[in-house]
């Protein structure tokens, strides 16, 4: 036996007798029972098992996908509806106190004309007087009608949130520590407020 035919031999019994030349130009192996040469294993197609199985991950995965979404929606709607509530409340505390400052500056006419009728309350003939008063009902009406209320505390409990003590007096017979004795300003609020505290002196037990 010559040396190409053992080497031939050789070929054979290790696989395709082609080497695969017939892989590389697209063709059919013609070697007798021999397996086709592929240049790699052929895929095996997916048992109803596995097809299940990739259902399920990718259906699972979409489903994961869903839930994201989903949160990122309500987490959305949850943003929305506070800037919609914070919207609301700043447009109603700019209702109630958008007049806050120059409901401020109108105090001091007020006292001026409270001291005036003060003044002339034993002048109840004079037309001055009648012309003020007129004036100044008026002026508390406007005032309440835009939210503002006086704080006349005296004989109450001194609440430090809305009086100012300016000073500590002994308590007078039947008063109770911590009463407001004398009020030398009238407080004010608005819309619940506090816009001027009221100027009080408070017993002391």
């Amino acid at each position: 036996m010559t040396e190409n035919t053992q080497n031939q031999e050789v070929k054979e019994e290790a696989g395709c007798c082609c080497q695969g030349k017939c892989a590389e130009e697209g063709q059919a192996c013609g070697c007798e029972g021999k397996e086709a040469c592929t240049g790699e294993e052929a895929k095996q197609p997916e048992t109803p098992e596995q097809t299940i199985e990739t259902l399920q991950t990718a259906l699972k995965l979409s489903e994961a996908k869903v839930m994201e979404h989903y949160d990122l929606y309500v987490r959305a709607m949850a943003e929305l509806e506070n800037t919609r509530r914070r919207s609301s409340e700043e447009v109603q505390k700019a209702r109630k106190f958008g007049i806050e400052k120059f409901a401020e500056n109108l105090l001091p006419v007020v006292d001026s004309l409270e001291k005036a009728l003060e003044v002339t309350k034993n002048e109840e003939e004079n037309p001055v007087r009648e012309g003020m008063l007129a004036t100044y009902r008026q002026f508390m009406h406007a005032l309440d009608v835009s939210g503002m209320k006086p704080v006349d505390p005296k004989g109450e409990a001194f609440d430090p949130h809305q009086h100012q003590a300016i000073a500590m007096v002994p308590a007078p017979e039947g008063v109770a520590s911590g009463t407001v004795v004398e009020v030398f300003q009238r407080g004010w609020v608005i819309a619940d407020r506090v816009l001027r505290p009221a100027m009080v002196s408070v017993a002391q037990g």
